[in-house]
């Protein structure tokens, strides 16, 4: 499968200044694979990130954890 065939999506709280991520999660469940991308470069580079991994970096945003910068 190419990025280009993923559905991507955007954060719900992501405002529309145009410093976002997308995900594709499509392989999560399959692979343990979330895709994420900058909105602003979408045929740049995609990182591979673990579905665990992820999870986790989503609790810490939730939880406070993690604050933009």
């Amino acid at each position: 499968m190419t990025t280009e065939s993923l559905r991507w999506f955007t954060s719900s709280y992501s405002s529309n200044g145009g410093d976002c991520v997308e995900i594709a999660a499509g392989f999560a469940a399959t692979r343990g694979v979330v895709r994420v991308r900058d909105s602003k470069q979408m045929s740049g580079s995609v990182l591979r990130v673990s579905a665990d991994a992820f999870s986790s970096f989503v609790a810490g945003v939730r939880g406070g954890e993690l604050v933009a910068v």
